[in-house]
């Protein structure tokens, strides 16, 4: 049963840590999936995004997809633990269910700030008897209590390579919050042989009309989103062995068919990068 089944905003017994009358993403980004996880506040406030640009939601379908392909690629390459930060609301595909299926010992950590979002995922951990999936609570934008969160589970080895998961969650994080900073004391932490999967939201292919709209919808969000360019995302992976083929649009990496047309103008880019 998803929430917006169970409460309304206003309704007793709706946890005040939830802020259900203010849209946020990561249930913003439920609804364009087709999920039932979320509040009027959040479904009205993605209406007006697509209603700005109609292509949220394929978008978010293809991010999606992305996300399930670079997972599988980098447990193929014997990458064996996960850290998975802004994780969202759990749908179909989830990160472990990905990995495990390539390795069924894989170990994966789930890291978001949404009550929503812990509750769900905490929910599926408790029924599926994995034993190595968990999810803790804290926020990207503090990365060192994070890491200490993390470490404190004492699932993931942290002398061993791992992958970082940063799936449509660092545009939430504007400049002045540091986002190449907070990358970077992630990845100073892991070892090598780590790898990065990366999305990431961006402006190159609409116009800036439909951007400044899209825009102003989030800004009255828990979140504003800032979409960067192909040269800004790329920034994030300085340092880095970047697998091909490189920063492309997130149907464009590694699509194992025929991408549809217009592939190389969807407004996400996604890449997988190697630490050395």
């Amino acid at each position: 049963m998803g929430y917006s089944s169970m409460w309304e905003p206003g309704e007793p017994g709706v946890p005040a840590d939830l802020r259900p009358e203010i849209p946020h993403p990561a249930r913003m980004y439920d609804y364009y999936l087709g999920g039932k996880d979320n509040f009027p506040a959040d479904r009205a406030a993605a209406e007006r995004a697509l209603a700005a640009n109609p292509e949220f939601r394929s978008t978010a379908r293809a991010n999606r997809a992305f996300l399930t392909r670079a997972v599988r690629c980098v447990a193929d390459l014997g990458i064996d633990q996960f850290l998975d930060i802004g994780t969202g609301i759990p749908t179909a595909g989830n990160t472990h269910e990905i990995a495990q299926a390539v390795d069924p010992g894989a170990r994966v950590v789930y890291v978001d700030n949404d009550p929503i979002v812990l509750a769900h995922a905490r929910a599926l951990m408790g029924g599926t008897a994995v034993g190595r999936t968990t999810v803790i609570q804290s926020d990207l934008r503090r990365p060192d209590e994070l890491l200490a969160a993390t470490e404190a589970e004492k699932l993931l080895d942290f002398d061993r390579p791992m992958a970082l998961v940063l799936a449509a969650v660092l545009h939430f994080v504007p400049d002045r919050e540091g986002p190449y900073e907070i990358v970077r004391t992630l990845l100073d932490t892991l070892a090598p042989g780590s790898h990065l999967i990366l999305s990431h939201g961006t402006a190159d292919f609409i116009p800036a009309e439909v951007r400044d709209r899209v825009t102003g919808v989030y800004d009255k969000a828990t979140a504003p989103l800032v979409g960067r360019s192909r040269e800004q995302v790329r920034d994030f992976l300085d340092g880095l062995e970047v697998l091909d083929p490189g920063v492309v649009t997130v149907p464009l990496w590694r699509p194992g068919n025929t991408p549809a047309p217009g592939s190389d103008r969807v407004s996400m880019y996604g890449a997988v990068a190697r630490k050395p």
